[in-house]
């Protein structure tokens, strides 16, 4: 019985205009003009015989049927997506393809991807970096290990831990000259700042941890919390540590080996719990992947191993 399907590529940019509600975003992800697009989905509008968006002056809203019909198309999109990815590297190696923070992959994951190489000889991991959260419909990520809030629509989102902050330093700093022994020893000590892409309510900064800090009974008067040098990645800032000039803000993750190796030692707390935690996300077509699989449960042994979860 043959299908009754629109025109798939009308179909194609609903979807992407729905998803962005935004004709100028869709034409630049799919290399078109708006124009194009907006004839697209007139087209599949005529088709279907009903609007799909609302069109206002600077905005468009999803109609009824739209909200309706955006989620499966998505999926549908994904399940191709996926099956066109899978069916192109038969043959070939297996590779799994992962998007993360630079400071997750260099402090915690490349350390341990060789004890998950001796397990899956046949399957290799391709790294990727980056502060910005992949777009899986344009890049060539299978998956990504991302801090944040939980929230990412249309993924597939599995939390693997929490994360901690608190303050660590080389290890003759808290017996020097001048001691670092308590909070209110910092007043007298460099602060060291990971810059965040994230707005300052939301990054874990030393401005939140005293805050934190104060709440639980320490004192932290005469701090300046922004004073001090800044660098644009955690592992540097923790690198500038270890070099002994001045205190970092450790996350419990990314300072875990380097306090068991006593590169870093914590002179106090508290420890307080970040805004954020680590999340595996990925397509939900690609979620049941078995390779894909093999590395998430590889990740959880890692995660209860190191006492992380």
């Amino acid at each position: 019985m043959a299908r009754s399907l629109p025109p798939l590529n009308a179909l194609r940019v609903f979807e992407a205009a729905a998803r962005h509600l935004s004709f100028t975003r869709a034409a630049e992800e799919l290399h078109v003009t708006q124009t194009a697009v907006s004839h697209q989905v007139k087209q599949l509008e005529a088709v279907l015989g009903l609007p799909l968006f609302r069109r206002f002056n600077r905005r468009l809203v999803l109609t009824e049927a739209g909200q309706a019909y955006l989620p499966r198309l998505t999926e549908a999109f994904d399940i191709m997506d996926a099956a066109t990815r899978q069916i192109g590297r038969r043959g070939g190696p297996r590779r799994l393809r992962i998007s993360t923070l630079q400071s997750f992959a260099a402090k915690w994951l490349v350390p341990r991807m060789p004890r998950f190489q001796a397990l899956h000889p046949g399957l290799d991991l391709l790294l990727s970096t980056s502060p910005v959260p992949v777009d899986f419909r344009r890049d060539e990520i299978d998956l990504a290990i991302r801090l944040g809030g939980g929230r990412y629509p249309g993924l597939h989102v599995e939390h693997l831990m929490d994360d901690y902050v608190f303050p660590v330093c080389a290890p003759a700093l808290p017996d020097g000259d001048p001691p670092l022994r308590r909070p209110s020893d910092l007043a007298r000590h460099a602060l060291l700042h990971d810059i965040w892409i994230l707005p300052e309510e939301e990054a874990p900064t030393w401005r939140f941890w005293l805050a934190q800090a104060k709440q639980q009974g320490a004192e932290t008067a005469g701090i300046d919390p922004v004073r001090g040098p800044g660098f644009s990645d955690t592992a540097m800032a923790l690198q500038a540590a270890i070099a002994g000039q001045g205190v970092a803000l450790g996350r419990r993750v990314l300072v875990a080996d380097d306090l068991a190796a006593g590169h870093l030692v914590q002179p106090f707390g508290p420890e307080v719990k970040n805004r954020f935690s680590y999340y595996l996300v990925c397509p939900p077509a690609l979620a049941q992947n078995r390779d894909l699989v093999a590395f998430r449960d590889w990740l959880v042994d890692e995660i209860a191993a190191a006492g992380l979860n």
